[in-house]
């Protein structure tokens, strides 16, 4: 079993408090589908596209509320 001075040193915490981004859920990239024909077949593609209200971070510095 390990000590828990051991575990804490494991964990990687930030040094600052940040909000993950509400609008893309943190991962920078609006989900975007289109329609595209590929091989002969029709499909929805999803390239996704920047998410404009964190610039593409996924995150912002502090505890930011949703509006």
């Amino acid at each position: 079993m390990e000590d828990d001075d051991d575990i804490g040193d494991e964990q990687d915490v930030p040094d600052e408090v940040h909000t993950v981004c509400h609008l893309c859920g943190g991962g920078g990239l609006i989900a975007d589908p289109k329609f595209a024909v590929v091989g002969g077949v029709a499909k929805t593609m999803d390239n996704g596209r920047p998410c404009a209200h964190c610039d593409t971070e996924g995150r912002f510095p502090g505890i930011v509320l949703p509006l």
